[in-house]
């Protein structure tokens, strides 16, 4: 085998592990109008240190946020008004969680974790436009800002395909 293809091979071997090396979803696909578990996947550190803490902005039309506890770790939450009014459950929503963060914790960098909140996700949210939850890692030593808005960035931000309503 020639050098080069040797050399494709290899490219076409690590390209699953390439992928997973960002923070993504386990799901991505939600449908406008449901409640959707997030689930952050935390596959390494950054360049090796451990993870300190995740920090995720909630993207407009993502709404009645409920962040999951995570044992070790602190949770604390952003609030903050919404460029939108929504309904749920007959009860106008103006305002709530915009960004959350877990902190003190460690997260070695050979480790892989998940970081859990529930959504509300609007009725009216775009099904041509992915919902994209940029995250922000922390790490002992440097941070990794996963908040690209194109998927083939460098470092794209986590996001859900909306699917419409039936």
């Amino acid at each position: 085998m020639s050098k080069r293809n040797l050399l494709l091979a290899a490219l076409v071997a690590l390209a699953p592990q390439l992928a997973s090396a960002h923070v993504t979803l386990d799901t991505t696909e939600a449908v406008a109008g449901s409640y959707q578990k997030i689930v952050l996947r935390v596959p390494h550190g950054c360049a090796g240190s451990p993870t300190t803490g995740i920090r995720v902005q909630i993207p407009e039309g993502a709404i009645a946020i409920k962040p999951q506890p995570k044992p070790g770790w602190q949770l604390s939450t952003k609030q903050g008004d919404y460029a939108h009014h929504y309904e749920l459950h007959n009860t106008p929503i103006k305002s709530g969680v915009k960004e959350v963060q877990w902190s003190g914790g460690s997260l070695a960098d050979e480790h892989y974790d998940e970081f859990v909140l529930r959504a509300y996700l609007a009725a009216d949210l775009s099904t041509t436009e992915p919902l994209r939850f940029p995250v922000i890692q922390e790490c002992e030593t440097g941070i990794e800002r996963w908040i690209d808005q194109d998927e083939n960035a460098a470092h794209p931000a986590p996001a859900l395909r909306i699917l419409p309503k039936e």
